[in-house]
């Protein structure tokens, strides 16, 4: 349940294309598209110039106002880190550590040179394994940070959320969905034979014969679609009910008798002594029992050699990671060229060591001041969703006291994490790309299975300070923003607060609304899975959500793939919500001003400073790949699909009847 997309700041390219004058009120008018009637597409009429005059990069496969502003972050974070890469006498750990993982990565002729390096005992293992070794290599892949098979980790309780368990859950697909094992539509056979030819190619690069790579190729393919046929499809995972199933260890092992042996896999990950854990699809546990030990040992071998090369590809030899640039990103998301290498490592630097890198971030980018204006816009918020729960008319009054009581316990995080990750243990070289990447693996994963049995750390962040993003966490009931969205175009403290209110005031209440969306709302203020509607109230909610799942269903992502409404139903729940949340606030702190600036009303503003913040181009490969597994809208849909359903918009626009910005079903939930 993530504020999820990618944006920007770094106006100059589109300003030196602007025919307009800079906007008194900080609107970007150079984005917009005057010719467009509002009322028949807001999206085109807020990004038509933007659209038009920002291509595509030949690097990336989407390109958006969130990555422009990703782009600005790494500029600082890359300053940050060439800065600690020079081994000055000065240097702290810190530095070190970030400062000589950039330099690993930027040594090419040092990773051309160790080739194989690190993996390659591990390879050998895995060629001369037996199947009375396969629990042990299971367990070793994990450690390494190899996801194959399935998923095992730490985390809280659903309905104990101080208490952290052990928890199994599927995986161990290559492919971004089972669906690309199961359809049999061109474009699905299509790309499994490109897959089949990757992984072939990945094989010879590691020394099979091109027979041998074929046949290890097509044996993967075969594995993994088993793995497809018991996984569990991601809209039934949405249920948070559906993935809570407290076993036994003994249960466990019953529900996959004869296949694996789970006693010795906790004793060989080193997990802490437990009794019971979450299964989060005891259909797939049991699948597995019941379709891999059909497999022969050579498919097991070609299935653990493929996932630890493709893990591995990015530290390997050029050649390693053009063949998987050239499939995972020039195929399957429409990307033509890797980005340059300097940036490629400022994301690795960022990936491995956020919380140190962060550190160095805030100091130059986030201040005091900054971080209280948004506290302040987050209290506003607070505010509106208070009224905005109290005035529902569909609502029980009991239902409406417990969703107050959750809203006043929400946690508000904003700008860094309240405690950083401590990595004094883990060893970074200046000179070992691929050994950093694979300590810094196990360190995180010795961390995370440390966890079970301990009481949960409820301030632990998902995402590194610089990133562009914001998040709603349901078990913490706690909403964070990073430091690195605070930034324009979605918060300028010296332009028009519209604006701001209309781009990170939708945020801050995109991620509230999150707390009340399909599946925040069956957790409750303290994090628990519980049910605290009374039944009336909530098949009100299932009739007005359906409602939204329908109308984006209706969306075409690209040529015949539709949007799937009930995949997207929580961001198009908490967009639509967000927005009216914000929108309340800003009419109360406006107190009736209606002083037009551009030429624009504050309330026309705050649907622009929305809508153009998501401002994109999209790949079609990356288009239709997100429609299968992608929980938010692209961004068109998340303008036009929202302000269709509100009638605050239209009046701003002066929009009629049957025009296409004024839904005829017109949806709301909150």
């Amino acid at each position: 349940m993530k504020f999820h997309s990618l944006f920007a700041s770094l106006l100059l390219p589109l300003a030196a294309l602007a025919a307009d004058p800079p906007a008194a009120s900080g609107l970007d008018t150079a984005a917009m598209n005057k010719s467009i009637d509002p009322c028949t597409d807001f999206y085109q009429y807020a990004c038509g110039n933007w659209v038009a005059h920002n291509p595509l990069p030949a690097d990336r496969s989407r390109w958006g106002r969130f990555n422009e502003l990703s782009d600005h972050n790494e500029h600082i974070l890359l300053d940050i880190i060439q800065g600690a890469a020079a081994k000055t006498a000065g240097r702290n750990e810190i530095q070190q550590k970030i400062g000589d993982d950039y330099a690993a990565c930027m040594d090419t002729a040092a990773i051309e040179k160790n080739g194989l390096g690190a993996i390659e005992p591990e390879l050998a293992r895995i060629k001369a394994l037996t199947i009375a070794g396969m629990v042990d290599e299971v367990a070793r892949l994990h450690g390494m940070g190899v996801p194959v098979l399935f998923v095992f980790g730490a985390g809280p309780d659903a309905k104990d959320s101080n208490q952290t368990i052990a928890n199994f859950r599927q995986g161990g697909l290559s492919l971004p969905d089972r669906s690309y094992y199961l359809k049999t539509d061109a474009k699905s056979v299509e790309t499994r034979q490109r897959f089949v030819e990757h992984m072939a190619n990945m094989f010879k690069l590691a020394g099979d014969s091109p027979e041998a790579a074929a046949k290890n190729a097509r044996l993967t393919l075969d594995f993994e679609t088993a793995l497809a046929n018991d996984s569990v499809d991601r809209v039934a995972m949405r249920d948070p009910n559906a993935t809570y199933h407290i076993m036994t260890r003994q249960e466990l092992q019953a529900l996959t008798s004869g296949f694996f042996n789970w006693n010795e896999y906790w004793k060989q990950i080193g997990a802490p002594a437990f009794q019971t854990l979450n299964v989060s699809q005891p259909a797939f546990a049991k699948g597995l029992a019941a379709d891999l030990p059909n497999q022969s040992l050579d498919a097991w071998k070609a299935y653990f050699e493929y996932h630890l090369l493709r893990a591995s590809a990015e530290q390997l030899p050029a050649a390693f990671e053009g063949e998987a640039f050239d499939f995972w990103q020039r195929y399957l998301t429409g990307a033509q060229e890797q980005r340059p290498r300097q940036y490629r490592c400022v994301r690795v630097v960022d990936r491995e060591l956020g919380d140190l890198l962060g550190q160095k971030y805030i100091e130059l980018t986030f201040g005091p001041a900054a971080k209280a204006q948004i506290t302040q816009l987050v209290t506003a918020l607070e505010k509106a969703l208070a009224k905005d729960i109290q005035a529902l008319d569909w609502m029980s009054a009991g239902t409406k006291r417990a969703a107050i009581a959750k809203l006043n316990a929400i946690t508000n995080n904003v700008g860094y994490p309240k405690t950083w990750r401590d990595y004094r243990k883990v060893k970074i070289a200046p000179d070992d790309f691929l050994g950093n990447a694979e300590r810094v693996a196990e360190f995180r994963y010795r961390d995370n299975i440390g966890k079970i049995g301990t009481p949960t750390d409820k301030t632990e962040w998902s995402m590194s300070t610089p990133t562009v993003n914001a998040f709603y966490s349901p078990q913490n009931n706690s909403i964070n923003f990073p430091a690195g969205i605070l930034q324009s175009p979605f918060f300028d403290p010296r332009r028009d607060m519209s604006i701001n209110y209309g781009a990170v005031g939708a945020v801050i209440g995109h991620e509230m609304t999150h707390g009340f969306d399909d599946q925040g709302r069956k957790f409750d203020g303290d994090g628990n899975l519980r049910d605290w509607w009374t039944a009336v109230d909530g098949a009100e909610f299932e009739k007005r959500a359906a409602c939204v799942a329908d109308e984006y269903s209706g969306f075409t992502a690209v040529d015949d793939v539709k949007l799937n409404g009930r995949l997207t139903l929580g961001e198009n729940t908490a967009d639509n919500g967000g927005l009216r949340i914000a929108y309340m606030a800003l009419e109360d702190t406006l107190n009736g001003n209606a002083e037009k600036m551009d030429g624009f009303t504050p309330e026309q503003r705050f649907f622009l400073g929305w809508a153009q913040v998501w401002c994109e181009n999209t790949a079609p490969q990356e288009a239709r790949n997100r429609a299968v597994t992608d929980p938010h809208s692209p961004g068109r849909f998340r303008v036009n699909g929202t302000l269709q359903n509100m009638p605050e918009f239209q009046k701003a626009y002066a929009c009629k009847v049957a025009q296409p910005m004024v839904s005829p079903n017109a949806c709301r939930v909150w």
